[in-house]
């Protein structure tokens, strides 16, 4: 099942994501279909938050970025916590499915360390670096309740106001199902 994308300014963006358990309620199904959602918008990360979700899970697949160091990075994380995160900040375009049209150069640390419970519930506790790392980083943040336009400067957030109220009202063209929090 392909759910629809949350848009900018809907309230769940924002909220932090409870933890959850293995009873979830057809998290299997949930996860599943979260993937299908990815693909079908072609992102390479999709939290939780961005389906309405208010829980902490998200999922990544970086497989189109040619990555040699993870070459098939395909990872479900629940309930993760990034624990550090090191080196001198980078520079990278970044963009989001619920923030559709804006792309920006957000900064952020080549290497974390994160904390998390796979789809089978067992703790894991890694280290990524590059573009792993990035894309993990973005999709926390969604579960913490941020999005990637918090982690640029005051003037450019001014001047992206308009698109992003555009957005909001569901002024905007894409080839995926999107949910508008003005139109509900």
């Amino acid at each position: 099942m392909i759910y629809p994308i949350v848009a900018y300014g809907d309230p769940v963006l924002r909220k932090v994501g409870t933890t959850i358990t293995k009873d979830y309620p057809g998290l299997d199904d949930l996860i599943k279909n979260m993937f299908e959602t990815m693909y079908e918008s072609n992102g390479v990360g999709l939290a939780a938050p961005q389906i309405g979700k208010s829980i902490n899970l998200f999922i990544i697949d970086t497989t189109a970025f040619e990555d040699e160091k993870y070459p098939d990075f395909k990872k479900v994380f629940i309930n993760a916590e990034i624990l550090n995160e090191t080196g001198e900040l980078w520079e990278f375009e970044e963009g989001c499915l619920s923030i559709p049209k804006i792309r920006e150069n957000v900064n952020r640390h080549p290497q974390i360390t994160i904390k998390y419970q796979d789809e089978n519930f067992v703790w894991h506790e890694e280290v990524y670096d590059g573009i792993a790392a990035r894309v993990i980083q973005h999709e926390y943040d969604h579960v913490k309740g941020k999005l990637f336009i918090d982690h640029i400067s005051e003037l450019k957030k001014r001047l992206l106001k308009n698109k992003l109220l555009r957005i909001a009202k569901g002024e905007v063209n894409v080839d995926y199902r999107m949910r508008f929090p003005v139109l509900r």
